[in-house]
Order: structure tokens, then sequence, then C-alpha cells
């Protein structure tokens, strides 16, 4: 699939946008996991700017689409996008982890535009399962798309879910793992062993795609393989900190503050980027 270079420069410059969002978001808050956000900006954007329709997920469509964030406490890449697509005002952005605010360090369905409450790592596949089945059998044309760690592949509940997948033949299902190889407490390797983390998927029954989870030209149709009969597992291979040099790849970025001058290194960082996407 060749990408028109406008639509792949539209996307690519929506998703540094919600980079400088997220920096902006923790740096303000003093809170906040912001290597993963990064991370998963991409897919993300890829998502709410081209693939879904978000019409009919703001009209409350039976038929709409539902995106389930199970990682979710990286969430401000996720805050940032439903405030540009209209969810909610962008100065609501501003209260990000504040006292009384509705926009909490993990996504809640209070929120307009969260189908369901996440954060407690493991559950966000198994109720993207349910919600597939339960979409297949009223004969509905939305599509389900769950995004999650690599570190949650440790939940044993993703694994159950993970059979039933195939087992429902949800071909309605699309799982995606930001692949950015690092969770708290360090590579995920060293943690709890993943790989072939492909080959596991395809043995439960999924059809597997390999994908740059930082680049457009690979994350779009990886998002709109259909295979009958069989859910789609993405292995998205990203930069855990994507675009802010100093924090790409550190696992001591999962959830850090930047001082002050690293914040403005990373606006610094960001904002050349744009620029250079823009001209």
């Amino acid at each position: 699939m060749n990408m028109e270079k406008e639509t792949v420069r539209f996307l690519e410059e929506q998703a540094f946008r919600r980079r400088i969002d997220i920096v902006n978001l923790i740096y303000r808050a003093k809170t906040g996991h912001i290597g993963g956000s990064l991370s998963s900006a991409d897919m993300l954007t890829a998502l709410y700017y081209h693939v879904m329709d978000v019409e009919k997920i703001k009209a409350g469509d039976p038929n709409r689409d539902r995106f389930i964030l199970s990682k979710g406490h990286s969430v401000e890449g996720f805050y940032s996008i439903l405030a540009d697509r209209g969810f909610f005002p962008r100065e609501e952005l501003e209260t990000y982890a504040q006292f009384h605010t509705r926009l909490a360090c993990h996504p809640t369905s209070k929120i307009p535009g969260v189908e369901v409450s996440t954060g407690s790592l493991g559950h966000g596949l198994p109720v993207a399962v349910g919600m597939a089945i339960a979409l297949k059998r009223d004969n509905s044309s939305a599509h389900v798309y769950v995004v999650m760690g690599d570190g949650e592949q440790g939940e044993g509940s993703v694994w159950e879910a993970a059979m039933a997948g195939p087992t429902y033949g949800l071909d309605n299902l699309t799982a995606v793992v930001d692949r950015n190889h690092l969770q708290i407490s360090g590579n995920t390797e060293n943690v709890m062993r993943l790989e072939p983390l492909a080959d596991r998927y395809r043995a439960f029954g999924w059809n597997v795609v390999c994908i740059d989870g930082n680049d457009f030209e690979e994350i779009i149709p990886a998002l709109l393989t259909r295979v009958p009969g069989r859910p789609t597992a993405i292995i998205s291979d990203t930069v855990k900190g994507k675009g802010v040099s100093f924090m790409e790849n550190q696992a001591a970025w999962h959830h850090k503050v930047p001082t002050e001058e690293q914040y403005q290194q990373a606006l610094e960082e960001l904002n050349q980027k744009l620029k250079s996407i823009s001209e």
C-alpha cells in the first residue's frame, strides 16, 4: 500500500503535535508516563486521524469502531488526541492530574470518547474480545482496536483472551502490542522473556503482522488488515521516548518528569522535527 505523501505528512505532523502535548502535560502536572506515551503516539494518531470514523464515535453510533487503551498509564497522548478531535475542550488538558479533574492518570469512562476504564494491566484484551463477540452477534460492521504494552504481555489474562479471539472467529478485532522493549523495571527480555512474541500469537491462531510502529506507511496497512475468521495481532516495534533524543530507549523515562532544562530541550527537539516535516 503506497500512501500519498500528503497523507503521511499530515499524520506525522499530528503525531508530533501530540508529542508536544504529552511533554507539556507531564511537565505541568509533575507526573505521568512519558516514554510509552511517546512510543505509541503514531499508532493512536493513525487510528484517530485516518482509520476510525471519529464522528460515529462522537455520536455514540452502535456501529462505531471501538478503541481500548489497555496500557492505560500511557494516557497523555490519548487525552491530547481526544481533545484535538473535539471530545472535550483543549483547555481541559490543563487540568490533567489535578484535584477534581476528569483527566486522571488513567482513562475512565467518565471522559467523552473513552469506552472503558483501563489501567489495571491485562484487562484491555479480554474486554475487547467481549466487545468483538457482542458486535459480531449483532451483525455490526464495527471493528474493535486495543493497544497493549509489551510488559503487559506478562499478564495471564492476556493469553486467556488470546485463546478466545480465534476460538470465536473474531475477525473484527485488532490487538496492537506497543513493542518498545522496555518496562518500568528494565528490558522486557530480562524481566519476563516475550520472544518469540509473534510466533506465540500465531500459535494461538492469530493473523500476525510485524511492523515499524513509528512508520505510518507500515502502520496504516496493518490496521486495515482483515483475515476472515481470525483476529489480527500487530507487533508494533517502537522506540520508547520516540522524538526526544535523551529519552529514547531509556527505561528510566517510563515514568519520570523532566527538569526545566530537559523540558526546554524536549520541546526544542520536537518543534524542530515538526518544522522539518511541515517544510
